[in-house]
C-alpha cells in the first residue's frame, strides 16, 4: 500500500529538480480552471439580484440574467475547448517530469495534440461530474475521486476509448479514494500559506508541489496494479 509521505517526498524532489517549468505549467492549469469558475461567481451574483428583485427595475433583472447566461456560457466554453485539454498538458508534464527527468514547458501543449479525443473524453467526464452533483454533494465528491486518473491514463493511453479510460479511472481508485482524500488533506498547512501569501505561496509551490504529487499517485497505483 502506498505511503503518503514517500509520494509526497517523490513529488517533491521532482519539483524542486524542475522548478520554474513546474510553477509556468501548474500556474497555467490554475488560471484556466479559475476561469472556468466563471460560471459560479456570476450565479452568485444573479442571486444577490433576485433577493432585491422587488426593487429593481424589470428591464434591470431581464439585463442581470442575460449576462448570467453569457458568463455560464463563456464559463463553459472556457473549460471544455482551453482548460480541459491545458488540464492533460499539465498532467502529461509532471508525469513525465516524474518519470523521465526535467520536462520542458512546452510538453504542455500534448493537451492539444489529439483533440477530439481529449474534447471527448474529458467532456464526458465532467458530464458525469455534474450529473453526480446534481443528485447529492457527498456523491459527487466521491466520483471527483473515481475520476480524477483520466486525464493521466488518457496522456499515456490516448488509444483506449472515452469509456474504457473513466472505467480504467474508477478501477485504479478502487479502495484509494480515502487514502488519496487524506493525502490532499495532508496539503492544507500550504493552501493555508497560499491564502495568507495571497496566492503567492499558492503559485510559487503550494499547485506545483500538488500536482507533482498527484502524478507520483498515478505512477504508484499504477505500479501496484500491474498496468501498462
Amino acid at each position: 500500500m502506498w505511503n503518503i509521505g514517500e509520494l509526497k517526498e517523490r513529488g517533491r524532489e521532482a519539483f524542486k529538480a524542475n522548478y520554474w517549468p513546474c510553477v509556468g505549467v501548474a500556474l497555467l492549469m490554475t488560471v484556466f480552471a479559475g476561469g472556468s469558475g466563471l460560471s459560479s461567481r456570476a450565479q452568485s451574483s444573479t442571486t444577490d439580484i433576485q433577493h432585491s428583485v422587488e426593487n429593481v427595475p424589470p428591464e434591470v433583472v431581464v439585463a442581470a440574467f442575460v449576462g448570467f447566461l453569457a458568463a455560464l456560457g463563456i464559463a463553459l466554453l472556457i473549460k471544455i475547448f482551453l482548460a480541459n485539454p491545458i488540464e492533460l498538458g499539465g498532467c502529461t508534464f509532471f508525469k513525465k517530469n516524474l518519470e523521465e527527468g526535467p520536462a520542458p514547458f512546452s510538453t504542455i501543449k500534448a493537451g492539444f495534440q489529439n483533440y477530439g479525443h481529449t474534447f471527448v473524453t474529458l467532456f464526458l467526464r465532467d458530464l458525469f461530474l455534474v450529473l453526480w452533483f446534481l443528485l447529492f454533494l457527498i456523491p459527487g465528491f466521491i466520483k471527483a475521486y473515481s475520476y480524477c486518473m483520466v486525464p493521466y491514463i488518457l496522456a499515456e493511453h490516448p488509444e483506449m476509448s472515452a469509456t474504457e479510460i473513466i472505467t480504467r479511472s474508477r478501477e485504479m481508485m478502487d479502495g484509494n479514494k480515502w487514502n488519496t482524500f487524506k493525502l490532499d488533506l495532508s496539503f492544507i498547512g500550504w493552501i493555508l500559506l497560499g491564502i495568507v501569501t495571497l496566492g503567492l505561496g499558492f503559485v510559487f509551490w503550494t499547485s506545483p508541489y500538488m500536482n507533482s504529487t498527484h502524478a507520483a499517485l498515478y505512477l504508484k497505483l499504477k505500479e501496484e496494479q500491474g498496468l501498462v
